[in-house]
């Protein structure tokens, strides 16, 4: 059996071969691969937990940046909502606000900051949930957070809403709760 035709030579480079492999779809596929083992192992439910705590600390340090930027020790619900999307541009991500008031935004996303990787992992919307949820109630108190739509479960888009207040559409809402400190 003669491979020669399909193989590179032997005077190719290893470095030189056309291989898709950089540090960001390394991260993501490791990311990917971690979630899939987690929903495997212990359920969707628990990985979401486990996951959740990984985004209660990224949402504080993706907070703490701006707030040192705007040199503010909290920020208003309009800055709230725009370092909501700009934080998700940053990383790759196509969040724009659908819909806002007193009470709450609603957000929708084309394009998820782990690509295709998020397909068949919702718990890897915890991240989005965790750290819009905690920059949010840092500064308003309380949020809760609702993935009413999400491309890792197949839709085309994702649609969150971030609740500002314990309203009664809030306590209606599918979500997590998040609360600030006094």
């Amino acid at each position: 059996m003669d491979n020669s035709a399909a193989s590179p030579t032997n005077t190719t480079k290893i470095k030189d071969l056309d291989i898709p492999l950089e540090r960001d779809l390394f991260l993501r596929t490791l990311i990917r691969e971690l979630a899939g083992t987690l929903q495997d192992v212990v359920g969707l439910k628990e990985s979401e937990g486990y996951i959740s705590i990984v985004g209660q600390s990224m949402g504080a340090w993706i907070n703490s940046y701006y707030k040192e930027a705007l040199g503010q020790s909290t920020l208003s619900r309009e800055q709230i909502i725009d370092v909501l999307v700009d934080l998700k541009a940053r990383i790759c991500g196509d969040f724009y606000v659908v819909k806002q008031d007193e009470e709450n935004v609603m957000l929708r996303n084309r394009e998820c900051p782990f690509g295709d990787k998020v397909k068949d992992r919702p718990c890897m919307c915890m991240m989005t949930s965790n750290v819009f949820g905690s920059i949010t109630a840092d500064s308003m108190k309380y949020a809760k957070v609702e993935l009413r739509k999400t491309i890792a479960k197949g839709d085309r888009e994702c649609e969150v809403v971030v609740h500002f207040k314990r309203s009664e559409a809030a306590k209606l809402a599918q979500g997590r709760e998040y609360f600030g400190g006094e």
